[in-house]
């Protein structure tokens, strides 16, 4: 190795030069989570925050119009819609005509008109006409990164497709990752559907994070009993729990945490994997000692193994019971064929293992009988 990677050593210009030679060497190594960064550098990088508005556009007669507007939960620091707050309320098919006065037109980059302006007041024109005419000014304070909005609306447009296609009898639940914000999208959508006969659980492009069994404890939680009610419909224990069909879609961006996941899916035989074989990345770090300069390099010192499987999962990933391939033409014309998949096949399991319609025994007769 030194033979190999030593001759590229005078041409380097930088921190950021060495930084990828030894992520080069660490790729001989073939394992998960091995690699390097940081350091120090001989200039101070300045990041300017371009604003964003939570919105995709479309140019039509000769103005940049608002061709969609990603809804958010205001309330939320981490979802807030910079278009749908109070007093906003800038709709799809309206036109963008002026950032702080200055009049936009294509081809100019409207992207230019928000340099430095991320979680800054902005004033914008809009109107329902490109020429002009019903136009008003709003202020909007543009947000830095719009990813989570966009993955709301991927997540809430999954459910409402399930929804619709199942006639409410199926859960969807998304979680990105097995660390916090997996674990809040799992309560958020999991807890309010929990009285559904079925679920569809996606952690495709999982991030991993850590052991998510806490997952499958509110996935395989066992029926126990009803409670009869003197008013209203009868309660479940648990109540937070279904034990109808369930499925998960995977794919090839899910890995770590999102290795494991699926996994254990599968170990405990909650239902059948659609989709694409996981990353395969379980061989982990839980920490190591930063470089003199500030860089690092991680040293991974965890692997998962099984009796059955020994060391099988790291660089192998946990392949899908149903394989569907999802490619960048349905990326881009909007299919989902995995989940179109994943509703089929739920459909089918809940056609042929219908959950039993339980039976309200009849009320006993509570008196104490006189002694004869």
């Amino acid at each position: 190795m030194k033979k190999k990677y030593e001759k590229f050593l005078p041409d380097l210009a930088g921190r950021d030069d060495l930084n990828r030679l030894i992520q080069w060497m660490c790729s001989e190594l073939a394992v998960g989570h091995h690699r390097g960064g940081g350091g120090d550098t001989p200039y101070e990088r300045q990041t300017i925050r371009v604003g964003l508005l939570g919105a995709d556009y479309e140019i039509a007669n000769g103005r940049y119009r608002f061709q969609k507007v990603y809804g958010g939960l205001n309330w939320n620091p981490g979802l807030r819609s910079p278009l749908t707050e109070p007093g906003v309320t800038v709709k799809a098919g309206e036109y963008l005509l002026a950032v702080e006065g200055q009049e936009l037109r294509p081809p100019e980059d409207l992207f230019r008109y928000f340099e430095n302006k991320a979680n800054k007041i902005v004033e914008i024109t809009v109107g329902p006409r490109a020429d002009g005419q019903g136009a008003r000014k709003v202020q909007v304070v543009p947000v830095a990164d719009d990813f989570s909005l966009r993955n709301r609306d991927w997540v809430e447009g999954n459910l409402k497709k399930v929804e619709e296609a199942t006639a409410g009898r199926v859960a969807y639940v998304y979680v990105p990752d097995t660390s916090v914000p997996g674990y809040m999208y799992f309560r958020r959508y999991f807890f309010p559907q929990a009285y559904k006969e079925a679920i569809i659980v996606d952690e495709r492009f999982n991030g991993g994070g850590s052991v998510a069994d806490y997952y499958l404890d509110w996935l395989s939680k066992p029926f126990i009993a009803r409670w009869a009610m003197r008013y209203g419909a009868d309660l479940k224990t648990p109540s937070a729990s279904i034990q109808g069909p369930k499925v998960m879609l995977i794919n090839e961006m899910a890995g770590s945490g999102g290795d494991l996941l699926p996994w254990m899916f599968r170990k405990f035989s909650l239902g059948p994997l659609i989709g694409k074989r996981t990353w395969g990345g379980l061989v982990g770090v839980l920490g190591f000692p930063v470089l003199m300069d500030g860089g690092f390099i991680t040293a991974p010192n965890l692997a998962f193994w099984t009796e059955e499987d020994g060391f099988g999962i790291e660089n192998v990933g946990v392949p899908p019971d149903i394989e569907v391939e999802m490619t960048p033409a349905d990326y881009q014309a909007g299919r989902d064929p995995q989940l179109e998949k994943a509703i089929e096949v739920i459909k089918d399991m809940l056609k042929k293992n219908p959950p039993k319609k339980l039976q309200r025994p009849p009320y006993p007769v509570r008196v104490r009988k006189a002694n004869s």
